[in-house]
C-alpha cells in the first residue's frame, strides 16, 4: 500500500511508556492516520516524503486544560495585586472573575473568536495539535453556549483538535448569593442547552471554598452522566475537600486538574479509576502558590501526569506549553521525559483521545511536530525559546 505522507531520518520518540527515542525509524500515514511506525527499511512507499535530517520528532502536543476563549484582560488587577492590593480590593474596584464574566457577555460570539484567536495560534506555533478549551466565564445557559460554539469555530478556522469542556460550575454569577439555586440553573438550563448543541465534549466544575462545594459537584456531575458526557475536575487547588477522589471514585473522572493538595485517598482512587492527574504551573506560578503537587506520591501509584497551561486572564495568562513543560520540572520535579509524557501521551488520556493521539502508533492521528534539538529533554531545557521546524496535523504539514 502506497502511503500519503512519509517521514524519514528523524530521532523518532512515539510517546509509548518506557519507549526511548529511536534513530533510523520512520513514520507512515495514509487519510490522515498512521499506518506505520518503525525501522525506515521496511517503510511502504509515499506521495510526500519529509526528510527531518536527524531533527526530533514527537507527538503533536496537546494542551488538555485552557480558558483561552475570553474576552479582555486582567493585567490592571494583576498590576494592583503587585502593589499590595487584596482580592477584597481587587474585586471592589471591578476586578476578578467578575470582569471577564462581563466583559464575555458583552461580547459577540464573533468578537470572542477574534480574541481568542491569536491565543490559539501561540499555541500551535509550539506544536499544539489538540487543545482542550472550557467555557466558564458566562455564567448562564446563554453565554456559556456562546463560548463552546465560538471554541468549535476556532477549530474550523485553524488546523487543530478542538475539544470542548462545560465549565459553568466555576464561580458564581455577578450578583447571585444561592450556590444551590445556581447549581441547579447549571444542571436544569446550562447542561440541556449545551447537549441539545452538541457543544461540549466534557463537563468540569471547581470544587473548592471560594466555589463549589463536593456535593454541588456530584450533583452537576450526576447530570452529566445522565447526559452521556465524561467529566474532569478542579480540585485540591486551594485546600483538600477531597473532590478528586470522589470525581475518581463516583464518577471515573478523565482529570483531575491543579491538586496541589491531593491526599492518599485521592491519589489512591484517582489510580483505581486511570484519573489523570493534570498540573498547572503556570497558575501556580502566577499566583505565587506554595503548596506543591504530591508528584512523588503520584509516581509512585503509577497516576499518569499530565501538564497543560490553564491558559487563563486571572491566575495563567500563558500561552506556552514549552514553558509549561520548563516549569513542570523546574517547579514540581517532573523528570524532563516525564514533562513531554505530560503533552502528549497523558494529556491525550486526559482528554479521552488516548485512542487518537498523543502517541505515534499505528491507527492514531498522524500528528507530529518536528523539533530543531538533538534530544527530548532540550524541549524542557530552553527557557522563551521555540525549536519548532515543522508541525503535521492529520498527516497535513
Amino acid at each position: 500500500m502506497q502511503a500519503d505522507l512519509l517521514v524519514i531520518n528523524g530521532l523518532l520518540w512515539t510517546g509509548e511508556p518506557e519507549t526511548p527515542a529511536r534513530e533510523g525509524w520512520a513514520i507512515a500515514a495514509k487519510a490522515g492516520r498512521i499506518i506505520f511506525t518503525g525501522p525506515a527499511v521496511d517503510a511502504p512507499s509515499a506521495a510526500r516524503t519529509i526528510d527531518c535530517s536527524g531533527r526530533l520528532v514527537t507527538p503533536g502536543l496537546v494542551d488538555c486544560h485552557t480558558h483561552i476563549v475570553h474576552a479582555g484582560n486582567r493585567a490592571n488587577e494583576w498590576r494592583m495585586r503587585l502593589e499590595g492590593a487584596s482580592y477584597e480590593e481587587v474585586a471592589r474596584a471591578g476586578g476578578g472573575i467578575v470582569s471577564t464574566v462581563k466583559a464575555v457577555r458583552a461580547a459577540s460570539e464573533d468578537e470572542l473568536v477574534r480574541q481568542s484567536l491569536p491565543r490559539l495560534d501561540a499555541l500551535i506555533g509550539e506544536g499544539a495539535t489538540t487543545v482542550e478549551i472550557k467555557s466558564g466565564y458566562g455564567l448562564d445557559a446563554e453565554n456559556e453556549a456562546k463560548m463552546l460554539r465560538a471554541a468549535r469555530r476556532l477549530g474550523q478556522l485553524r488546523p487543530v483538535t478542538i475539544r470542548t469542556t462545560h465549565l459553568g460550575a466555576h464561580a458564581m454569577p455577578p450578583g447571585a448569593t444561592d450556590k444551590d439555586a445556581y447549581i441547579a440553573d447549571v444542571i436544569e438550563r446550562q447542561l440541556p442547552l449545551a447537549h441539545r448543541e452538541g457543544s461540549a465534549d466534557a463537563v468540569d466544575a471547581f470544587t473548592e471554598g471560594i466555589a463549589f462545594s463536593v456535593g454541588q459537584t456530584r450533583r452537576v456531575f450526576a447530570a452529566a452522566k445522565a447526559l452521556g458526557l465524561p467529566v474532569k475536575i478542579h480540585a485540591e487547588q486551594l485546600s483538600n475537600l477531597g473532590g478528586a477522589a470522589m470525581a475518581a471514585g463516583e464518577f471515573a473522572a478523565l482529570s483531575a486538574d491543579h491538586i496541589e493538595y491531593l491526599d492518599e485517598a485521592g491519589i489512591a482512587a484517582m489510580r483505581a479509576a486511570g484519573t489523570v492527574a493534570v498540573l498547572l504551573p503556570g497558575a501556580f506560578y502566577f499566583i505565587k502558590e506554595k503548596q506543591k503537587p504530591p508528584v512523588a506520591a503520584l509516581r509512585a501509584a503509577g497516576v499518569p501526569i499530565a501538564v497543560a497551561t490553564d491558559c487563563n486572564p486571572g491566575s495563567s495568562p500563558l500561552t506556552s506549553l514549552l514553558l509549561a513543560i520548563n516549569m513542570a520540572c523546574t517547579l514540581f520535579g517532573l523528570t524532563p521525559e516525564e514533562a513531554l509524557a505530560g503533552v502528549t501521551r497523558n494529556g491525550a488520556n486526559a482528554l479521552g483521545l488516548g485512542s487518537e493521539c498523543g502517541t505515534l502508533g499505528s491507527g492514531k492521528w498522524c500528528d507530529l511536530a518536528i523539533w530543531e534539538v538533538a534530544e527530548p529533554a532540550e524541549l524542557a531545557y530552553r527557557i522563551g525559546f521555540n525549536p519548532l521546524w515543522k508541525r503535521v496535523w492529520r498527516g497535513n504539514a
